[in-house]
């Protein structure tokens, strides 16, 4: 499970330092090079809770046996991509193999590792190699990308998923399907997809269409319908919805969700504003630049083994909260970048501070999402999180590289992306200081233990208790 989460989590970070050589090599306009990530994360998140009530449906391991193969395809036909379409479209399938992958991985952790202190150190492992991937994604493709090719970052999941195919096919015992309840809610699954590409595309396309025009309002509106709608099928499908709605009613999976969502935008935005920032404006090559982000992936682990001993003496609320604030002061700290720093001044110092918070946040924010949820519902609950995440990536990115991009202007000269990446690391730390805000208000002191959930086998979520 690590393996695959490591692979999965690499691939939305992998590219970026790659994204100069990528733009020239297929001739990508500024803002269109941002359908590389988002392409990946939108198909990632709009299907991951379609992925996850397949996997309860026919079974973790078989889903996640499935979903290597086309991740591993999809891949390498990225590596082929002769013009930007092609390479858009492969990052899409990726994300297809990725929503199949990840919440059949995450169910399989959860139900092995149910509760008490293994649980802890199980989801301790996985929030160190799904951050570590993140970050080391970008280490990796600098040096790809400078002594080999960009192709190469697309090329490095082959061998990665030959390696977890074998692991999986061998080391991990065949899982019972959930009862059948009808046929998974594909009308769903397209109006959640849909409705969050349009809108990310509509804050995208404010860099030649203000929010108060016709084509914007319209396009967000559409969205906004969309979204809705799907809020409206899965109350009253007569087929096995995507998500139970009463799973919001918890305040530990509603608290655990938004606070996702924000740090995911924060994340996925920082390692997009200091990768061009290190190349663009201190002028570093993309193997240097690769480089100058192991503190950052080191910082990270740290930060996830600390939790694994926090783990055992404060509760998960604490963790958020106090990696919250952290990971905040970090990304205000990135907020004073200058055009004439250096990367020991202005970027090693937030990085350490940065990626600690980070490692203390990813796994309590699992586990409070994840403790309580009936057996049967493990894929739900772990597919809407990871969901949650990707979505709020590719959301994130949209709207603060937008708004990055309006305070760079239309003549990017160094001093001008330095203004527009340190507005939006600015903005990235005032979105996490409204996770916190969420934790301290949301997330209840005290909540059910995962264990009882599996003992009752009940499909509602345990009462909570402040």
């Amino acid at each position: 499970m690590a393996v695959v989460q490591f692979m999965v989590s690499l691939d939305l970070s992998v590219v970026n330092v790659g994204l100069p050589e990528i733009g020239s090599g297929l001739g990508f306009s500024e803002l269109g090079l941002t359908w590389v990530i988002h392409a990946y994360a939108l198909t990632f998140g709009g299907l991951l809770l379609l992925g996850g009530k397949v996997a309860d449906r026919y079974g973790h391991r078989r889903l996640l046996l499935l979903g290597l193969p086309l991740f591993g395809l999809a891949s390498f036909l990225g590596g082929l991509a002769q013009e930007p379409g092609h390479l858009v479209a492969a990052r899409a399938a990726q994300g297809v193999g990725a929503a199949a992958l990840a919440p059949a991985a995450l169910a399989l952790l959860a139900s092995t590792f149910p509760g008490g202190k293994e649980r802890v150190k199980a989801f301790g492992v996985w929030s160190a190699t799904n951050a570590a991937g993140g970050a080391l994604g970008v280490l990796i493709g600098g040096l790809l990308t400078e002594y080999a090719s960009w192709r190469w970052v697309m090329f490095v999941n082959v061998p990665m998923v030959a390696v977890a195919l074998t692991l999986a096919w061998r080391g991990i015992a065949a899982d019972r399907p959930a009862a059948s309840r009808g046929r998974p809610d594909l009308v769903g699954a397209a109006l959640a997809t849909a409705g969050t590409s349009l809108l990310v595309f509509g804050v995208v396309r404010t860099d030649k269409h203000p929010w108060s025009s016709s084509e914007t309002l319209t396009t967000l509106g559409i969205a906004v319908v969309l979204l809705v709608a799907f809020v409206y099928v899965e109350r009253t499908t007569t087929r096995d919805p995507l998500i139970r709605l009463g799973m919001f009613t918890n305040r530990s999976v509603a608290g655990a969700n938004a606070y996702t969502l924000l740090l995911g935008g924060a994340m996925a935005s920082s390692f997009y504003f200091v990768s061009l920032y290190l190349q663009r404006v201190l002028g570093d090559g993309a193997a240097r630049t690769g480089v100058e982000f192991l503190p950052f992936a080191l910082g990270v682990v740290f930060g996830s083994a600390l939790a694994i001993k926090l783990g055992f003496r404060l509760p998960p609320r604490t963790l958020l909260i106090g990696g919250g604030l952290l990971t905040t002061a970090g990304f205000a700290w990135f907020g004073m970048i200058s055009a004439d720093g250096s990367f020991s001044v202005d970027i090693l110092g937030p990085s350490i501070v940065t990626s600690v918070g980070i490692g203390l946040c990813l796994a309590p924010a699992v586990s409070i999402a994840t403790a309580g949820v009936a057996p049967q519902e493990t894929g739900m609950a772990s597919g809407l999180l990871n969901s949650t995440r990707q979505i709020g990536a590719s959301l994130g990115l949209a709207v603060l590289g937008t708004a990055a991009h309006d305070r760079t202007g239309d003549v990017p000269t160094p001093e001008a992306l330095d203004d527009g990446y340190a507005l939006g690391m600015t903005v990235a730390a005032v979105v996490v200081a409204v996770a916190v805000l969420i934790a301290v208000t949301v997330l209840p002191r005290t909540s059910a233990a995962a264990p009882a959930a599996a003992e009752h086998g009940s499909r509602d979520l345990l009462p909570e208790r402040d």
